[in-house]
């Protein structure tokens, strides 16, 4: 009898599977809107140190009393078969940390990314102070392991995964494989399924999408830029480098740009 049961219980779970993939709703083209979060406060304090000036640490103290903690920004990434693109809206905001610390990468977006997964190239418009690159590599290669833990984002069940980038940088993300393309948000695949969440703890910054829609996507709509300086991410990375030489945030924002 318990033989007979056993048997039952694994028909049934085949026949489940069966019918869920005979039936289940894919996405091959549409648009996801992504809502980027930067910890401000963790941020701006991570570049004040005992040699910080008395004014630095006053705008500080003044700005946590009058500005919220997270600084919001949105982005739209659209993908159709084997493309996809990532764009930032424009920032639209007065933030005075931005305007009195500076605008870094980490609070402000400057990369427009488009994807090839079939010739696995990516393309990344990058804006460095007033100039443009127009960076065209093959995609960016990130150390995931996959876990068993689930997350709902934007009406889609999503799994875990856990990621090493640039040798150091630890990533949290969450994909579907509800929406076929091994791409997501910035510059962040290589995952089996759309990714719809990305968190890196240790930068204070995280993209979770908001809104998916399902429509069809003309091919000039995930069309690669091609304005700005063309350079590999080798020749970037060494023009990064001398202009940074002689700053004493060197190493972040080397790291701020390559992401």
């Amino acid at each position: 009898m318990k033989k007979t049961k056993l048997i039952l219980m694994i028909i049934f779970i085949l026949v489940g599977k069966s019918l869920f993939a005979q039936y289940a709703h894919f996405l091959e083209s549409g648009s996801i809107e992504f809502e980027k979060r930067v910890n401000m406060y963790a941020l701006i304090e991570k570049g004040i140190t005992q040699n910080s000036s008395g004014i630095i640490v006053q705008a500080f103290e003044a700005y946590k009393k009058a500005q919220p903690q997270f600084l919001t920004l949105n982005s739209t990434l659209t993908f159709s078969k084997d493309k996809s693109l990532y764009i930032p809206a424009a920032n639209g905001n007065n933030n005075l940390a931005v305007n009195f610390f500076g605008n870094r990468p980490a609070s402000s977006q400057i990369n427009t990314v488009a994807n090839d997964l079939t010739l696995k190239t990516s393309t990344i418009q990058k804006q460095v102070y007033e100039e443009t690159f127009l960076v065209s590599d093959s995609l960016r290669k990130i150390k995931w392991k996959i876990t068993d833990e689930m997350r709902d984002i934007a009406g889609f069940q999503c799994r875990r995964a856990n990621g090493l980038m640039m040798d150091s940088i630890y990533i949290v993300a969450f994909y579907t494989d509800m929406i076929p393309l091994s791409s997501g948000p910035e510059s962040f695949s290589g995952l089996p399924g759309m990714i719809l969440g990305v968190a890196l703890p240790y930068e204070n910054v995280t993209w979770f999408a908001t809104k998916v829609t399902e429509k069809p996507v003309p091919a000039n709509n995930v069309a690669a830029p091609t304005k700005g300086k063309p350079v590999n991410n080798l020749s970037f990375q060494a023009i990064l480098s001398d202009l940074f030489k002689n700053q004493r945030s060197a190493s972040d924002l080397l790291k701020e740009y390559m992401l």
